[in-house]
């Protein structure tokens, strides 16, 4: 017994360190990713390695087609993706060095690896700094049960551009995070404003994850009046409305309408159509659908639903402490901004078309699972150790299963 307890706390330690937390996530996310093809080979619908390549060629439409064109948006005879251009932009120098078959599967590896990295580091900063006390043994306890536990292991191992987007949004989501908790001045709120930026360029309604980081530059900042804090505010608007006005005109220059991204021309499938036929693509319609599949429905695997989705709290149930975090008197109003955000960012999610179709466990929550990650650090610290340890290999075994049951029916 003593053996497996010391066993237990060096991997929990491995897994607090950000450099061997990122280094580990890696092998693992590659060894699931290896059951289903090659790592350093494209996915099914490598789409930004195509629009990365139709920029670096002076264009908007796609100028060479994927195999697959399935969700893409067909307008005036051409083809154009309806996804935020940031993630093709990142992709540019890649495909011009290797071509469209540089390995969308590789890179979202590496950055999903790279955000288990920023998580753990993210837990020794809010420690560092007293802002949500959390010993060794707890942050390392949280970054393996974001890295294995969440629906980030299902997303970061596959590598198609509906999930390359998701972990491209977390990785721009996070780094705004730590540059409101760990700058000061005129960096925090610039870089602030330029991750989030960047996250809207990916999924337009991350915008509003933008809430709490507003909130916490406000509360370390105001000692310095407010004559100082308006021009701080200023220079993090900066790069969000140029990014709002980015999107505004790659809209219009494609479609005629800053409003258009190309959702109304999208081959949605036979899946889909009819609903969006009748109710479009937003529609409060969608939301007791999506509520379901995304926070009560259980994706066994035998059943023909499995791919639609889960529930965030029985896959998850580590997150459940995040309720308990309202009772810390001492983070309160942090708290209720975290909840707010995460409300927030849902809205969108719930009354969108889709349920994260295809997939297994609640993809969308990704977007909000920075909030929810620190808000679970708080509620967590009053349970016992080997509660939350329970939690996590509960939610780890579910997503291995469920993630390899994906790669074995699609």
């Amino acid at each position: 017994m003593r053996f497996i307890k010391n066993i237990l706390k060096f991997i929990i330690a491995l897994f607090e360190s950000p450099i061997s937390a990122g280094i580990l996530s890696f092998f693992v996310y590659a060894l699931i990713a290896a059951q289903r093809g090659s790592i350093t080979g494209t996915s099914s619908a490598p789409y930004f390695n195509y629009l990365a390549d139709a920029f670096l060629h002076g264009q908007l439409s796609l100028r060479l087609l994927p195999a697959n064109q399935h969700d893409l948006a067909f307008f005036s005879g051409q083809y154009f993706m309806y996804w935020p251009p940031f993630p093709a932009i990142l992709l540019m120098p890649f495909v011009a060095l290797f071509g469209v078959g540089f390995s969308d599967v590789f890179l979202t590896l590496l950055i999903g690896a790279l955000n288990v990295s920023l998580v753990a580091y993210t837990f020794r900063v809010v420690d560092k700094q007293n802002l949500i006390p959390i010993d060794a043994a707890g942050r390392g306890i949280l970054t393996i049960f974001f890295a294995f536990g969440t629906v980030h292991l299902f997303l970061s191992s596959l590598g198609i551009v509906w999930f390359t987007s998701q972990i491209i949004a977390f990785l721009c989501s996070i780094l705004a995070f730590l540059a409101a908790i760990r700058l000061k001045g005129y960096p925090a709120f610039f870089l602030t404003g330029l991750a989030l930026a960047c996250a809207t360029l990916t999924r337009n309604h991350l915008i509003f994850l933008g809430i709490w980081p507003a909130y916490f530059l406000f509360q370390s900042h105001k000692s310095s009046g407010l004559k100082n804090i308006i021009p701080y505010f200023l220079v993090a608007a900066l790069p969000i409305l140029a990014a709002v006005v980015f999107n505004g005109l790659y809209n219009y220059l494609r479609f005629g309408n800053i409003l258009e991204y190309g959702l109304t021309y999208q081959d949605f499938g036979a899946f889909f159509r009819p609903d969006f036929q009748k109710f479009g693509h937003f529609n409060i319609h969608y939301l007791p659908t999506n509520f379901y599949y995304n926070f009560i429905y259980y994706p066994f695997p035998t059943s023909d639903t499995t791919l639609m989705g889960g529930s965030l709290f029985l896959l998850s149930p580590l997150f459940l402490a995040g309720f308990r975090a309202i009772r810390d008197s001492n983070t309160r109003k942090s708290v209720i901004m975290l909840w707010f955000t995460i409300i927030a960012v849902t809205i969108p999610i719930l009354m969108n078309i889709g349920t994260g179709w295809k997939t297994f466990g609640p993809r969308y929550t990704l977007d909000f699972t920075i909030p929810l990650l620190l808000l679970t650090a708080i509620g967590f610290r009053t349970w016992p150790k080997w509660v939350s340890f329970l939690f996590v290999i509960i939610s780890i075994a579910q997503f291995i299963i469920g993630t390899l049951f994906y790669i074995r029916v699609t």
